[in-house]
């Protein structure tokens, strides 16, 4: 699991191959990956929306925008954690993923928190 600290936010991610929803005939590669993000400061804060910058092994990038996770913009009180799952396929057995959320506290101010580096690959491809 990697993890990574910004502005008083810590978001862990972690990624598992699906192999049933792959077809590696077709370059089609499945995986899912939870993300656990929690709020270590004092401010109330709301995670707005996501940036995504995914990378195969060929070096194709695909970057991704939209609002909140999974269809929400949880608010997180100091303390407070939220967890979700999702997914994203490549044409590759291996890739990363890394991004952002623009939050706002609640002065009304921005920031973003850094989603850390981690990466897509199907079991014992990596040694």
């Amino acid at each position: 699991m990697e993890s990574q600290i910004t502005e008083n936010v810590e978001v862990q991610a972690e990624s598992f191959f699906l192999e049933e929803h792959s077809n590696p005939e077709d370059n089609h590669f499945v995986f899912a990956y939870k993300i656990r993000i929690k709020n270590h400061g004092n401010q109330t804060l709301q995670l707005l929306s996501r940036h995504w910058v995914i990378t195969d092994s060929n070096g194709e990038v695909e970057e991704v925008r939209g609002e909140g996770v999974v269809g929400e913009q949880p608010v997180l009180e100091e303390g407070e954690e939220f967890e979700y799952t999702s997914g994203s396929h490549l044409k590759t057995e291996m890739g990363t993923m890394h991004g952002s959320y623009q939050m706002v506290n609640d002065q009304g101010e921005s920031l973003d928190v850094e989603i850390p580096c981690f990466t897509l690959s199907i079991p014992g491809i990596i040694n």
